[in-house]
């Protein structure tokens, strides 16, 4: 580690580069490393090496020109960032750790930007809730707060962070005008008040960043929580008078007979009087009063298909479809029908997806398992087997069922997927 080089951004020769990456000096490397991370990438300091092997004293003594005979060193970077620019690398402390790769990051500079960041951030924010009518209204200075304090707007990027809160502010704005305004709509769709604020029918769908902030202001002008589940955040956006999308999601439905009188629950009883299928949206489902006679038995199924199946072969029994996973619209109408008394039978796919909704289900109403015991499983399988039908495997981790702890080893063991197709024949016949 002789001679002398100037400083330079060139890469190392080869016989300077094999030196540098010697073993015993990749601690030094790693400590040199975080120090300057941390200094802004300035050579200031010292850095203590303790428990030095044999291999790593002879390197260091090596690249420092100076014998070491301890297990400690402690070695100040000033005379390091010296020592490297007059030896063979030609360069200092931060030079040759960029050499060596991989490029150093001035953390100290980096969190200023944040910091600078975030501070552009608030303060725009700030200023444009200022040009609104929300300013005067004391719930907002706690909710600019709130999002401040969660953190989750700042971890965006700068652009993302900052479009996400002047949405959020302008779509209050539009819920909140104050006694003055104009023209503004009684009630609001929901995807009109987004195309309205954002730009997208989407802007305000369940689950963004933005309906979140959007709901957490609302719950802050009147005084109430944000509800966790999604039909409570529903009512919160009617509160503000916006109607959620309650047309596009429905629960197919099949025999349902309701004892009411009205026009609603007339359709559904002439529907199951002539075998015929429903589709219910949430909105229907706001619209009735599904009174049922006592202890009205509701089957529960996963796929589509068995209510078809059902349809075609005059089936009398009610069915419940949940199409895959139940969704809001499919717990809202399981619901209701608990409220109403129901009893509940439940039979899905034998995969592991089909287990943890099965169990969803069977817990949340009480359902009954429906031909979905180790020994149902076992039956169906062996029969596919038998009648050489192709094989789907199981993947995935493997869940408990729990009203059988017999299933999930049985189909460990077996390792075939079943899906609810498999048994039609045999529900079609307890549905007769």
């Amino acid at each position: 580690m002789t001679g002398h080089r100037a400083a330079n951004s060139t890469p190392l020769d080869a016989e300077t580069l094999a030196f540098l990456t010697r073993p015993g000096l990749a601690r030094l490397w790693t400590a040199a490393r975080t120090r300057l991370e941390r200094n802004g990438l300035q050579p200031t300091g010292t850095i203590r090496l303790q428990h030095l092997d044999t291999q790593e004293r002879q390197d260091l003594s090596l690249l420092l020109a100076k014998p070491l005979t301890t297990s400690t060193a402690t070695i100040h970077l000033p005379d390091l960032n010296t020592r490297l620019r007059t030896s063979a690398a030609g360069r200092g402390l931060a030079e040759t750790l960029t050499a060596l790769g991989p490029a150093l990051t001035d953390r100290r500079a980096a969190r200023d930007a944040a910091a600078a960041q975030r501070a552009s951030l608030w303060s725009a924010a700030e200023a444009a809730l200022a040009d609104t009518p929300l300013a005067p209204q004391p719930w907002t200075a706690r909710w600019m707060e709130e999002i401040r304090r969660a953190g989750t707007l700042a971890r965006q990027d700068q652009h993302t962070a900052t479009t996400i809160i002047h949405q959020a502010i302008r779509t209050l704005a539009t819920l909140f005008p104050g006694p003055h305004a104009e023209h503004t709509p009684a009630v609001w769709g929901r995807g009109e008040l987004a195309t309205r604020t954002t730009g997208s029918a989407h802007g305000l769908d369940d689950g963004t960043l933005l309906s979140r902030l959007v709901l957490r202001g609302i719950a802050l002008a009147s005084d109430t929580h944000v509800p966790a589940d999604a039909p409570g955040r529903r009512t919160l956006w009617r509160q503000a008078s916006v109607t959620p999308d309650e047309v596009s999601s429905t629960v197919l439905s099949y025999g349902l007979r309701p004892t009411g009188a009205s026009w609603g629950e007339k359709i559904l009883q002439e529907r199951a009087d002539h075998n015929l299928e429903t589709h219910l949206t949430l909105r229907e489902l706001r619209t009735l009063h599904l009174e049922m006679p006592p202890r009205t038995r509701i089957h529960v199924c996963e796929n589509p298909r068995v209510v078809e199946a059902a349809a075609d072969a005059g089936c009398t029994a009610t069915l419940v479809c949940t199409s895959g996973s139940a969704t809001t619209v499919v717990r809202t109408l399981l619901d209701a029908l608990a409220t109403a008394g129901c009893a509940f039978a439940y039979h899905g796919d034998f995969d592991w997806p089909g287990i943890t909704l099965a169990n969803r289900v069977v817990e949340r109403y009480r359902a009954q398992a429906w031909r979905m015991s180790a020994q149902d499983y076992e039956y169906l399988a062996t029969r596919t087997q038998i009648h050489g039908t192709p094989q789907l495997l199981l993947t995935g981790p493997r869940v408990e069922a729990v009203w059988d702890i017999e299933l999930a080893p049985t189909m460990d063991a077996l390792g075939i997927a079943l899906h609810e197709e498999a048994a039609l024949d045999l529900l079609l016949e307890d549905l007769a």
